[in-house]
């Protein structure tokens, strides 16, 4: 439910803006303020983990997500529900992080692989339903079902939470990073921030103001991590080649993913004409495809490593965009099933083993650490690929039409007043041709990846003879 809130809302931006009167600019921070509080949170996971323990701190974001979740469904105004969507991101952040590294822990040393594909169904499963989902509940019921629905969950959760979940022996923290918890929130929200409002104008205000806060401030963040004894994230693991090496692929693969999960349910609603509710119908093939996939991924990764998993998965990705980018005005939701499955086949491959590889390459106790930072980062990259997507599709759009222009100056085609039919058969055929060749580039993106990803090596165990000893003794 955390994760599917995250695009829920998206579609229920339109009715939300009837319904308080309000003005799209403003409600767009129903979506960016649950995202900052996110942001804001994450990193803070993993200490507070190994100071009040993960079962202390996972059932205590379920009760503030729950509690967000009942007021968001009660505002009148949209100032209060972007003030409620912000308690319910603060409880949300930390649910998959800490998650993450607490079902890590209690997974057998030769199944971690199949356990955390398992968690992973959800993960991958939910922003795909969230848009059928939210699309239902808004065209036949309401908007506040949105949120209503996570109330049960969320009292489910923290009943069967609260008798099963075993506890997880906790790490001695030796103090506060007091710079840290204020630098490392700040740099993270910031940079999130930044690169959301790049969607609009990369030379705005309240981009180069987000960019630049987050710059100073991450950099400020590093140089206090790297010189405190006890740091809020623990950044000293990236020395380790194999993990940086894992970093540097797992964002280039989630920067390719971004490139069909976002990119094909605009094309479908903007170039296509597709609802919402339509949109979410014809995009759920994606989503069964990397719920089946998920599970065998984490029992081949227990076998086989990580390697030809990110190298199959991005080519089943890049694969896929090369078939988007030949989409057309008369492209049918049956058309795309095959790519929608292929890219949902490869995300399934990739995510959670690679998540998985990443913790495999830290040393068990800083588990927890390991988590905030790397779902930190994803927070910002998949800000990152959203603004860049969006960035380059209105550039080739605008090159698609200039190129329409010029043919149709010079065979004279512009001497009559075209007919309101035609401009809008004009606007639809550009904009689909932009779409074309977004995905087209994102197919380069992709294979690059995959090529990066032969370098992983398999490696059970975190190598530690590539950490510093302060790392590996504590």
């Amino acid at each position: 439910m955390v994760v599917l809130d995250t695009t829920a809302m998206n579609v229920a931006l339109t009715t939300l803006v009837k319904d308080f009167n309000s003005s799209l600019t403003t409600l767009q921070w129903v979506v960016t303020g649950y995202m900052l509080a996110q942001a804001t949170v994450i990193p803070l996971s993993g200490w507070l983990s190994d100071r009040f323990g993960a079962k202390t701190v996972f059932l205590s974001a379920i009760v503030l997500f729950t509690i967000g979740s009942i007021l968001c469904a009660t505002p009148s105004s949209a100032e209060w529900l972007i003030v409620f969507r912000v308690i319910q991101g603060l409880g949300g952040g930390s649910v998959i992080p800490v998650a993450m590294a607490y079902v890590y822990k209690l997974s057998p040393a030769n199944k971690v692989g199949v356990v955390m594909g398992i968690m992973g169904i959800p993960v991958l499963f939910a922003p795909a339903i969230g848009p059928v989902l939210s699309g239902w509940l808004v065209e036949y019921h309401s908007w506040r079902w949105i949120f209503l629905i996570n109330i049960p969950i969320g009292i489910i959760c923290l009943i069967i939470g609260m008798s099963k979940l075993p506890k997880v022996e906790r790490t001695q923290v030796a103090g506060i990073d007091k710079l840290g918890i204020l630098l490392g929130p700040l740099a993270f929200a910031a940079l999130s921030y930044g690169v959301t409002q790049g969607a609009d104008s990369w030379t705005s205000a309240k981009t180069l103001g987000g960019l630049g806060i987050g710059a100073v401030a991450l950099v400020l963040f590093v140089i206090v991590e790297l010189r405190s004894k006890t740091p809020l994230l623990e950044l000293r693991v990236l020395r380790s080649i194999d993990f940086s090496a894992g970093i540097l692929v797992q964002w280039i693969a989630q920067f390719a993913l971004y490139g069909g999960l976002f990119l094909m349910p605009q094309f479908l609603q903007q170039a296509r004409g597709f609802g919402a509710f339509d949109t979410g119908l014809t995009i759920l093939p994606q989503a069964i495809a990397s719920a089946i996939v998920m599970p065998i991924a984490g029992m081949l990764f227990d076998k086989i490593g990580v390697r030809w998993l990110v190298v199959g998965g991005l080519g089943l990705v890049s694969t896929a965009l090369y078939l988007y980018s030949h989409v057309s005005l008369t492209t049918e939701s049956r058309d795309i099933i095959l790519p929608l499955m292929m890219c949902g086949a490869g995300m399934g491959l990739i995510v959670m083993p690679m998540n998985t590889h990443l913790l495999n390459k830290a040393p068990r106790d800083l588990v927890n650490r390991v988590t905030s930072l790397t779902n930190s980062m994803q927070q910002v990259i998949s800000s990152l690929a959203i603004s860049t997507l969006v960035t380059l599709l209105t550039s080739r759009v605008a090159a698609r039409a200039l190129e329409m222009k010029e043919s149709a100056a010079a065979t004279g085609a512009n001497s009559a007043t075209p007919s309101p039919d035609a401009v809008e058969l004009a606007t639809r055929t550009v904009m689909t041709q932009g779409f074309g060749d977004t995905f087209y580039i994102m197919m380069f993106v992709a294979i690059g990846g995959g090529l990066l990803g032969l370098l992983l090596r398999r490696g059970k165990k975190s190598e530690e003879k590539n950490l510093p000893k302060e790392i590996m003794h504590g």
